[in-house]
């Protein structure tokens, strides 16, 4: 069992930047694979980036490559996403999700709100 615990979403500028947090707590979270997503107000849940649960092999979808970064830190349980050069696109209640075996993601967090002004 893994349970997630978003958090430092809130209103910034387009240009602007936010660091988002995932607090994690489960004995299984050092060997899960992490990934952070998003949803806008109508539209489906998207892919934004994911991390191996050694933090080497990363992968980003091609809106937020460039200008996102995923890190996790093992010893604190946790997964971060630092977001740059924001635009009104961004904005979304952003999820944390962990995927613990297999290839589907079987936890997810509240969610943590990101709006980008114009």
């Amino acid at each position: 069992q893994v349970q997630l615990v978003e958090s430092g979403g809130g209103l910034v500028q387009a240009g602007g930047s936010l660091r988002l947090s995932c607090a994690a707590s489960g004995r299984t979270f050092s060997r899960s694979t992490m990934g952070w997503f998003r949803q806008a107000p109508g539209k489906e849940r998207e892919f934004v980036a994911r991390i191996s649960w050694s933090g080497i092999t990363t992968y980003y979808a091609d809106s937020v490559k460039g200008r996102f970064t995923i890190s996790r830190d093992n010893a604190k349980n946790a997964v971060y996403l630092q977001m740059s050069s924001l635009n009104p696109e961004d904005t979304a209640v952003y999820y944390c999700a962990a995927m613990t075996g297999g290839s589907t993601y079987q936890y997810w967090g509240q969610g943590t709100q990101v709006t980008v002004s114009s």
